[in-house]
């Protein structure tokens, strides 16, 4: 445990998923971390610290560290409120993992200890059979103190959580899980462009992915100024970049395109007025507005955003931010269907591979929930 990123992903950027940056020790993330609703996401006068400790353990083909790719064994534990648990999701489906880890769906609102599957019969996840994502990490750290945190993997013969280390997590699914990716399955990470894709979530996880929350967190007007400038740059710097390419990387789908989608598709419901990220909407930046409408369309990524559970969760929880906990009804997401234009720049969305199938029927977004219906 600790600061044990690689030199790769340190490279990579997400080092620190808003399940880390805890406000006192045994939360979830701020965004879904660490305190109860009515807590403290805030801290006045300074600036938003993230803390970027994870369980760093990896499951991988040769199990090298004790936790060797089995299908059927592990349980992929989520909230869809989450953007970083979101990116798991979306990462899961596209490669079609869905029979070889199974995925455990919390609430969109937790208390101080922990996330719970409120959404499942009796409130117990049927596979785990706990009430609390904490079980699973006090089963094999008693009394952890970090986070407990979303995403996570779950050993189920043990009960025990394996890792909660997000951004590693999403690429050993495109490149640990290769024996179980669906056939057509898309080349997420490929090797020849990881350099490049490193490059590109390092500058997003920094100033985007992350840089919403030093806005949404910032404890004093020059916090919030810097963070907000720094934001929006990053956001012209992502309109020039897109404005001639399809996708961020390559021409085809990629991590980086993943990691980008699931904080622009919150970022009207959510950022935009909950954490004062209020320069321009999404839907005021035509290339980026774009951009996202393209991807939401793509099988595999519009179909695994709940936008109630999004809005329920920020709005529910941060109620030093919103202290009546009242949800806004807006915005109207019929817009997300209108046309995108995106084919005119060419690109493949999958570049060899195939579509990946609708979700299987448990795992489908409420269609009140969603404009796909």
């Amino acid at each position: 445990m600790g600061r044990t990123e690689t030199a790769r992903r340190t490279a990579g950027g997400d080092v620190g998923d808003e399940a880390g940056a805890t406000t006192g020790g045994k939360g979830s993330e701020p965004g879904a971390s660490g305190a109860e609703p009515g807590g403290k996401y805030v801290e006045p006068g300074g600036e938003f610290t993230r803390d970027q400790r994870y369980i760093a353990t990896r499951i991988t083909a040769d199990g090298r560290d004790g936790w060797p790719v089995e299908p059927g064994r592990y349980r992929l534990a989520v909230s869809r409120a989450c953007p970083w648990a979101n990116r798991l999701i979306i990462v899961r489906r596209l490669l079609g993992l869905e029979d070889a880890l199974s995925m455990a769906v919390a609430g969109p609102t937790h208390d101080a200890r922990s996330w719970t599957f409120d959404l499942d019969p009796g409130g117990r996840d049927p596979v785990l059979g706990i009430e609390r994502l904490q079980e699973a990490y006090f089963k094999r750290f008693p009394g952890y103190e970090r986070g407990i945190t979303v995403p996570a993997i779950v050993d189920v013969p043990t009960g025990q959580v394996v890792t909660n280390d997000y951004a590693r997590m999403s690429l050993d699914l495109s490149t640990e899980w290769t024996a179980y990716h669906r056939e057509g399955a898309p080349e997420l990470y490929p090797d020849r462009l990881r350099d490049e894709i490193d490059e590109v979530n390092a500058v997003v996880f920094a100033d985007v992915n992350n840089g919403v929350y030093r806005c949404g967190f910032a404890g004093s007007q020059k916090a919030y100024e810097a963070a907000y400038r720094r934001l929006f740059d990053r956001l012209d710097w992502l309109t020039e970049r897109l404005s001639g390419q399809r996708y961020l990387v390559g021409d085809t789908i990629t991590e980086a395109d993943v990691r980008l989608f699931t904080t622009l598709v919150r970022f009207d419901p959510v950022y935009h007025g909950h954490f004062k990220c209020n320069r321009s909407k999404l839907a005021e930046m035509p290339v980026l507005w774009a951009y996202a409408r393209d991807l939401f369309t793509t099988p595999g990524f519009g179909d695994t955003v709940d936008f109630d559970h999004i809005k329920r969760h920020y709005y529910e929880v941060h109620r030093d931010i919103n202290p009546t906990g009242v949800v806004p009804l807006g915005p109207d997401l019929a817009n997300w269907l209108a046309p995108h234009g995106r084919e005119a720049l060419g690109g493949r969305p999958f570049g060899d591979g195939t579509p990946p199938p609708p979700p299987p029927p448990a795992e489908r977004v409420d269609p009140a929930h969603t404009p796909l219906g």
